[in-house]
């Protein structure tokens, strides 16, 4: 069978999210309490996410609404007021959009024509006569472990830290090397790779950040984003082999990218600890000891109800076919694609459509045909493409700080946790100093560890997981910014994005 080509999914809704920034870097702010709109505040949170509803968009501009988390807009009154609310009419609420070259942008109220600014803390639309103090800065609110997707040449960014380059020639986005953070300071983006190195402006991958690894990033609606140096050159591919690149004349969209969030990879294993695996070119069997290209699956995972695809390096899905079999030549939308799956103790148990659990046969092959669950049904789970884990809750990301002596979880910046495999589903936490770990008796955290500690990991989304501490409780984000394991159940302050 013939490969499929690998296509790159559409925006979802998070891919169209953004912060805003006036020119005093405070960010625009929905206060739903008062139901007021300020610029008081200096981290992006859920308050300063914004969703871009785009009904008309032209080269430079766009026709927009802003909507916020709680799916209520920003208005601009006719008195020049802005409130927070739902549009009385079809035009209410609509602003038009200009991308600048500077990357700011400006957002013109279409009944007054005055533009959106901001003294520091009010915001209001009272002036038609352009000025800095209309301009905006737009941060994606996508979280930072991202892929750049190239739509011109139809493939993802690689780092090459053998040569100490960026090349954009990866198919498929299914090794660490495809994964990038993106730093926000300043006003500027960093782009680090999965060794911790940052691209820099004379192309090569450097150890430290500095001014000559800051880039400008132009952002359009649908995550499509451009990195700039701010004195004319933009990111692109270049020559034969796809060098990225600062170059003064991109031809056809080329310093375009698609910016999304970095995919979970997995492997699996049987209970005689072999990998499961594609085989001439669609049979899926638990055959090989080594870990292969076809031993790894894209984890897509509706976080609304427990189903779950997996998704072949040939493009193709893991489906329940004829006799029980389970061959990888399913397609996106098919319903026997679909498995439900239970969790037990860092392992996965599949179900398929036909109601039985996936099971290795004799000759090894992946049947469907197991009625009661066991440990021959049980398949261990690790992650393939995460040398780390990046994880944002409700109140931000997981880190550390100088002022504070315990792991926080209101972060704008986020700590790498190093991930140690110890058996399938439990990993060792790692601190980015080498140290690991350790918890209090109070359920809080500290990262300076001498002792390696279990942390068991449940996937419950395509980017979304639950951590079990070793004292046995959920580790779960506290409204007060400390990170806590002392919750017995999953509750969404247990759901960690990843």
């Amino acid at each position: 069978m013939d490969e499929m080509e690998w296509t790159t999914r559409h925006p979802k809704a998070e891919d169209l999210r953004v912060g805003l920034l006036n020119w005093a870097g405070t960010y625009l702010t929905f206060e739903a309490y008062k139901n007021t709109v300020t610029t008081t505040a200096k981290s992006l949170g859920r308050k300063q996410t914004w969703e871009l509803l785009v009904s008309n968009e032209h080269e430079a501009q766009a026709v927009i609404r802003l909507k916020s988390l709680q799916g209520l807009y920003l208005l601009c009154e006719a008195d020049g007021t802005v409130s927070y609310g739902r549009p009385k009419n079809s035009h209410h609420g609509c602003f038009l959009l200009r991308f600048h070259r500077n990357g700011k942008w400006t957002l013109q109220c279409i009944i007054s024509g005055r533009y959106l600014e901001s003294d520091g803390e009010d915001v209001f639309c009272n002036s038609q006569v352009l000025s800095a103090y209309h301009m905006w800065t737009p941060r994606p609110a996508l979280h930072v472990h991202v892929t750049l997707y190239s739509p011109v040449y139809h493939s993802y960014a690689r780092a090459d830290h053998t040569v100490g380059r960026i090349w954009v020639d990866a198919a498929v986005p299914c090794l660490e090397e495809c994964g990038f953070l993106l730093h926000f300071q300043d006003g500027c983006y960093h782009l680090e790779t999965s060794t911790h190195h940052f691209l820099s402006h004379v192309d090569r991958l450097v150890a430290q950040t500095s001014p000559q690894t800051a880039f400008h990033m132009q952002v359009r609606p649908g995550g499509l984003v451009a990195l700039c140096d701010g004195e004319g050159g933009s990111l692109y591919p270049h020559g034969a082999h796809m060098l990225l690149g600062l170059g003064s004349n991109p031809m056809k969209g080329q310093e375009w990218f698609i910016l999304q969030h970095f995919p979970t990879w997995v492997s699996l294993r049987s209970k005689a600890r072999k990998f499961i695996s594609v085989i001439y070119d669609a049979e899926v069997c638990a055959a090989s000891e080594q870990l292969t290209p076809m031993s790894l699956f894209q984890f897509e995972c509706d976080c609304e109800i427990p189903t779950l695809q997996l998704r072949s390096a040939n493009g193709y899905y893991l489906a329940q076919r004829r006799h029980k079999s389970v061959i990888a030549d399913g397609h996106p939308m098919e319903s026997d694609t679909f498995f439900r799956v239970h969790w037990n103790c860092g392992k996965i148990i599949l179900q398929s459509s036909n109601g039985r659990f996936l099971t290795t046969a004799a000759n090894g092959l992946l049947m469907a045909s197991a009625t009661i669950p066991g440990p021959n049904e049980e398949l261990g789970i690790r992650f393939a493409n995460r040398p780390f884990l990046v994880l944002r809750g409700r109140y931000g990301y997981v880190g550390s700080s100088s002022e504070h002596d315990l792991i926080q979880c209101n972060m704008d910046e986020p700590d790498c946790i190093h991930l140690l495999p110890c058996r399938q589903g439990i990993y060792h936490f790692q601190a980015q100093g080498g140290s690991f770990w350790s918890i209090t008796s109070f359920g809080s955290f500290r990262p300076w560890g001498k002792f390696a500690l279990n942390f068991c990991i449940e996937l419950h989304g395509s980017n979304l997981l639950t951590v079990l501490a070793p004292n046995g409780f959920y580790i779960r984000a506290d409204r007060s910014g400390t990170l806590m394991a002392d919750s017995e159940d999953v509750t969404k302050e247990c759901i960690w994005e990843f």
